[in-house]
């Protein structure tokens, strides 16, 4: 671990000593960002934009009709792919890859395995539910400026994964945070992004020369659009409603409900000293 700079140091040292109120924070906070020998790390280029995070949350749609289109900056890949490379992952493992997709022959040969495997599920559904299926697009792989199937290598950083020995699929769980990284950024830049799930991973393995071991764990479009709908797709087509959120919170255990936790989500204060935020 790398020694904290002198500047950051002390503010540690008095946060602990409770001698730094909150204006005071800000303001070593600002001296710190100013003289940080590590500035990337972090903190996204200066000609990134800056976008609140809950509104990034909350814009985000799996993109599939949408898509302009458009060439893609190379920068603006390159930096939304750092954002993905830069999640959380169990012992450091990093097991994904980026494939990044733009030959029309391979997106086409794609779709027309996804249209084969969207026959399939339609066969499974009747009356009502299959007519609502009828009318939802599942995919953008044609519309999209280029497409990015993101990988899980089940032996990177093995033997001895630190944190997967008892949950195998921690690793899988990683990619699938990179993947939540690069939605995230998509939707920052104005770009778009769907994910593509009606596909058999043998296929992609064999269309893009993907070891065996190696699982291809999303097929991404992304790209450009012409907007981001106000109304996710599979609620305006309606498929489902979303679930509200008291639904799904268990305050101690199972049959506990959200209770008294409020609207607004409690504020959060440093526990044993650090940096706040």
């Amino acid at each position: 671990m790398r020694p904290l700079p002198p500047n950051v140091a002390s503010v540690k040292i008095e946060m602990e000593a409770g001698k730094l109120d909150r204006r005071r924070i800000e303001t070593r906070r600002s001296e710190v960002r100013q003289t940080d020998p590590h500035p990337a790390v972090g903190r996204p280029a200066d000609s990134a934009p800056v976008v609140p995070l809950y509104d990034v949350i909350l814009r985000r749609r799996d993109v599939r009709s949408d898509f302009s289109g458009d060439p893609v900056d190379p920068t603006v890949l390159r930096r939304v792919l750092q954002a993905a490379h830069s999640a959380p992952s169990v012992g450091l493992s990093q097991p994904w890859d980026f494939v990044v997709v733009t030959d029309p022959d391979s997106r086409r040969s794609f779709h027309a395995h996804v249209q084969t495997e969207r026959n399939r599920f339609a066969d499974t559904l009747a009356g009502e539910r299959a007519e609502t299926f009828a009318g939802i697009k599942i995919d953008g792989v044609l519309e999209a400026s280029l497409s990015v199937v993101v990988t899980y290598d089940p032996d990177r950083g093995a033997p001895g994964v630190l944190g997967r020995h008892a949950i195998a699929d921690a690793g899988l769980y990683s990619a699938c945070l990179a993947i939540e990284n690069l939605w995230l950024a998509c939707t920052a830049e104005g770009w778009g992004m769907g994910w593509v799930s009606f596909y058999r991973e043998g296929f992609v393995r064999e269309l893009l020369g993907i070891p065996e071991r190696i699982r291809p764990v999303a097929w991404l479009c992304i790209g450009p659009v012409t907007r981001l709908a106000e109304v996710p797709d599979l609620e305006r087509h309606g498929w489902r409603e979303r679930v509200p959120l008291d639904a799904v919170i268990h305050r101690e255990n199972w049959k506990g409900t959200a209770g008294d936790l409020g609207t607004q989500p409690a504020r959060a204060e440093p526990i044993g000293g650090g940096l706040p935020g």
